[in-house]
């Protein structure tokens, strides 16, 4: 079992940034492909963002909707993965979830583990 546990959101103006946390505990945290997801109301559930290891390297990729805006990383000694987000827009408006699973994809299915969420309110 992993546990997931988001923090860092909040209300921000257009044009602001915030930082979303998510800490794990449970199994072995580096081998798992970690993701970000969102969710506004009324729609479904959408990818953002996910980061994995390969050996050494950390390999990253972002939603197009947010690329060059967000970013996520992870620190592997604090089980913590984090994503900036950068110029935030009323659109970014959504519950951000935290997820973790062995399959590297970009879809909820992929993922075995999520977070509670946390609520990000960009007011325009």
């Amino acid at each position: 079992q992993v546990q997931l546990v988001e923090s860092g959101g909040g209300l921000v103006q257009a044009g602001g940034s915030l930082r979303l946390s998510c800490a794990a505990s449970g199994r072995t945290f580096s081998n798992y492909a970690m993701g970000w997801f969102r969710q506004a109301p009324g729609k479904e559930r959408e990818f953002v963002a996910r980061i994995n290891w390969s050996g050494s390297i950390s390999i990253t990729y972002h939603a197009d909707s947010v690329k060059g805006r967000f970013t996520i990383s992870r620190d592997n000694a604090k089980n913590t993965v984090y994503l900036q987000m950068n110029s935030l827009k009323p659109e970014d408006t959504a519950v951000y979830f935290c997820a973790a699973g062995k399959r590297i994809g970009v879809i909820p299915q992929n993922y075995d583990y999520w977070g509670q969420g946390t609520q990000v309110t960009v007011s325009s």
